[in-house]
């Protein structure tokens, strides 16, 4: 098998394993009681939370451990929305966000009363920086947009939006789950970041919410008063530490990864514009992770092409999401004036630590004969 979906998710890591496996066997404490077992658990909460922290160049008390990304973006979008309504409920995010965002929002418009401002993207998937400028107003509360799109690949310009909400004193939230271990980050861009362990090389189920000092946020969950207060839920200590150890892995690992997987990608992206010379590269050619190749095929079928790429031992996805048996077109392509029938024909390739070299021909041998079969006429 030739796993090339790292964007979707990623293998758990041998060390990471490692590090997660006593507390998955003898040190079952819950980090809640005061007993022996207890304050173990919590302890390795609590080295945990420091060792993220100092990767993030944050503050250990501005991480707050969640069960994944989605829950991540729900509570920074919900709990920081909800949390200044006094100044204002107007929200600003891109058509081209994760849907843990996106539905969040549609959310608050819909039953909450908020109104929501959804920027376009240009033709690579970047937003327009004096757009966003544009539409801020002094009811404007928060503004989310992801670093990396997960399709794509292609970067917004965060440096920028981040400046343009501190003038205006706006929260600025983003997802970062993609671009985390692809690219640096550094908290002091953000009011709050969303990440999820499983994207790279840790547990799933496990995830953060980096939320700057001083911001008030409305918890989403009620119970007990976990994470100070602002996640209830007896904490998961095995996939916190897994998360931990996850992170310093990426961030020890990304330039040399970062260099090695684009040499790949394009590697890759250069087999198939001989092999199918009407393809189409996707998303911004210079701004964009390095490990991330989104190519649409006109005339051929998005689903028989991923189909034959699995039964060819290719894993790989849609830029779309499979819904009840039949593909719908991604909403992210489509925000960026693809065509339809380009949209439903397209293919996201992405690598990881794992991919080698081999892999890469591997697929490049396998792809004319898939691309024969499912029309000749197209090649």
């Amino acid at each position: 098998m030739i796993y090339l979906d790292y964007n979707a998710t990623t293998p758990l890591a041998p060390e990471v394993l490692a590090a997660m496996r006593p507390y998955l066997e003898r040190h079952f404490g819950n980090a809640s009681s005061i007993h022996a077992a207890g304050r173990e658990a919590r302890a390795a909460i609590d080295d945990a939370r420091d060792r993220v922290a100092r990767i993030l160049g944050a503050k250990s008390h501005e991480i707050i451990f969640t069960s994944g990304g989605t829950e991540a973006d729900n509570l920074a979008i919900i709990g920081l929305a909800r949390s200044r309504t006094t100044r204002g409920k107007h929200l600003v995010t891109s058509a081209t966000e994760h849907h843990a965002v996106l539905h969040a929002c549609e959310y608050l418009q819909k039953r909450e009363g908020f109104r929501v401002t959804w920027l376009p993207v240009d033709a690579r998937g970047r937003i327009d920086p004096d757009e966003l400028r544009a539409a801020l107003t002094e009811e404007t509360t928060l503004v989310s947009i992801m670093s990396a799109n997960n399709e794509t690949g292609t970067l917004q310009p965060i440096a920028e939006i981040s400046s343009i909400c501190g003038e205006r004193g706006v929260l600025f939230h983003s997802d970062v789950i993609q671009s985390f271990g692809k690219e640096r980050l550094a908290a002091q861009d953000f009011d709050a970041l969303s990440l999820a362990a499983h994207k790279f090389h840790g547990p799933k189920g496990a995830g953060l919410l980096y939320l700057a000092t001083g911001i008030p946020i409305e918890r989403q969950q009620y119970g007990g008063s976990h994470e100070n207060e602002r996640r209830a839920g007896t904490e998961n200590v095995a996939a916190i530490v897994g998360l931990a150890a996850a992170a310093e892995l990426a961030v020890r690992d990304l330039d040399a990864e970062r260099v090695r997987q684009a040499r790949l990608r394009d590697r890759l992206w250069e087999g198939i514009r001989v092999a199918f010379p009407k393809t189409i590269l996707n998303g911004d050619p210079d701004a964009r992770l390095a490990n991330t190749l989104n190519v649409s095929f006109p005339g051929l079928d998005g689903e028989s092409l991923l189909i034959n790429l699995d039964l060819a031992g290719i894993c790989a996805s849609s830029g779309s999401a499979c819904m009840v048996g039949s593909i719908a077109p991604s909403h992210v392509l489509l925000a960026m004036g693809v065509a339809l029938d380009v949209a439903l024909a397209t293919v996201r390739f992405s690598l990881g630590k794992e991919t080698t070299e081999a892999e890469i021909d591997a697929t490049l041998q396998r792809l004319p004969e898939i691309f024969a079969r499912l029309q000749p006429a197209a090649v």
